[in-house]
């Protein structure tokens, strides 16, 4: 079965291309740990600060939606499984603390 992927494609590009600043990135964060916005685990919230700014790869370097996405993503992988309704919950919060949701 072949799947559309344009959409998503699209999406990744322009997470790519919006730009976020620090302080953005540190609200989100907190938010999503210390004031329970993503149900996950509060420990995440030091890893996904530190995959953020301080990535491991070259191209999740950090100021955009992407980069802070990518840093989510890869410190929830550390849960074995990921639930479904953190990676939602994880994009929902980044889209609408930076008004695109």
């Amino acid at each position: 079965m072949q799947r559309n992927f344009d959409p998503m494609h699209k999406q990744v590009e322009t997470w790519q291309r919006s730009e976020l600043t620090d302080v953005t990135a540190k609200v989100v964060i907190y938010e999503a740990f210390v004031e329970g916005k993503l149900e996950a685990p509060k420990h995440l919230a030091r890893t996904v600060h530190d995959l953020y700014f301080e990535p491991k790869y070259e191209g999740f370097r950090p100021g955009t939606i992407s980069s802070l996405s990518n840093a989510f993503t890869s410190a929830l992988k550390e849960l074995d499984p990921i639930p479904q309704s953190y990676q939602r919950g994880m994009r929902n919060l980044i889209l609408s603390a930076v008004g695109l949701s």
